[in-house]
């Protein structure tokens, strides 16, 4: 059975101050996908999603939702459906922690599809497993740039998408919350939740990615499971540096260790 497409794009293009960053892109993101967007910097990776977000319009082609082109939607509608974490966020009022994360219960609420216990079990139970319970009665700006980054990734949670989208979401964090982070998205992703998540760190995104994006000069230069596309040849051509492949004893998974032109 063929899975429901939840994002069509279709021969995006887009510029920044005349400089070409997408280029004639097409791509589908089919619901329960865990699809990692890889590539180097400034490839594309951070205007995809804002296009994917709404954020951005493409100068050329036509971004569908659902089948819908996504400029047909009310914001609120959009908000319920979709869970965005751009790779900054600025928050300068001093909510507490709880307080923001709740936040993200709004368009629901508006809905009447949840009932106020409801909303707060499930906001604990996140806080919980994002290891946050602790600052709950923190003023958001006084948190460390880790701490805020699990409370941002903690509402795109607690918002209850059907589908996030994660810009370098574990750049901030130690390889604890690398992990366990990663590991939290997979649990929901098996639950139904769709993730778009934009990974530097390759090993990440082989263990976790259902599917990888390999984006080279605002195109795509391929795309499928990480054993077909995480290959030296590939990783080589794209990023420009040399690369040995290995394989995961545990998981089976491409391993990527990076080398060192000091040893050729």
């Amino acid at each position: 059975m063929k899975e429901e497409i939840l994002f069509s794009l279709k021969d995006i293009s887009f510029s920044y101050k005349n400089k070409k960053v997408l280029r004639h892109l097409n791509l589908n993101i089919e619901r329960g996908d865990f699809t990692g967007i890889i590539g180097p910097n400034g490839s594309g990776k951070s205007t995809l999603i804002r296009i994917m977000a709404g954020f951005l319009t493409p100068e050329e082609g036509t971004v569908l939702f659902k089948g819908k082109d996504i400029k047909k939607y009310h914001v609120k509608d959009l908000a319920r459906d979709i869970a965005v974490l751009p790779q900054s966020m600025d928050v300068f009022y001093p909510y507490k922690v709880e307080e923001f994360i709740s936040i993200a219960r709004y368009p629901h609420l508006q809905r009447g599809i949840s009932g106020a216990e409801k909303n707060s079990d499930f906001i604990a139970f996140i806080m919980e497993i994002m290891e946050i319970s602790h600052l709950k009665d923190r003023r958001i700006t006084e948190l460390s740039q880790g701490e805020a980054q699990r409370v941002f990734i903690a509402q795109c949670i607690v918002q209850d998408p059907i589908i996030i989208l994660l810009d370098e979401p574990v750049s901030h964090f130690d390889i604890k919350y690398q992990m366990k982070t990663l590991e939290i998205l997979d649990s929901f992703n098996k639950e139904g939740m769709t993730v778009v998540i934009v990974l530097h760190d390759l090993n990440l995104a082989s263990e976790f990615c259902k599917k990888v994006v390999l984006i080279s000069e605002g195109s795509i230069y391929k795309e499928g499971e990480p054993c077909e596309i995480l290959t030296y040849e590939n990783i080589e051509e794209v990023y420009k540096t040399v690369v040995v492949v290995k394989e995961n004893p545990l998981s089976g998974k491409p391993y990527i260790v990076p080398i060192s032109r000091r040893y050729l």
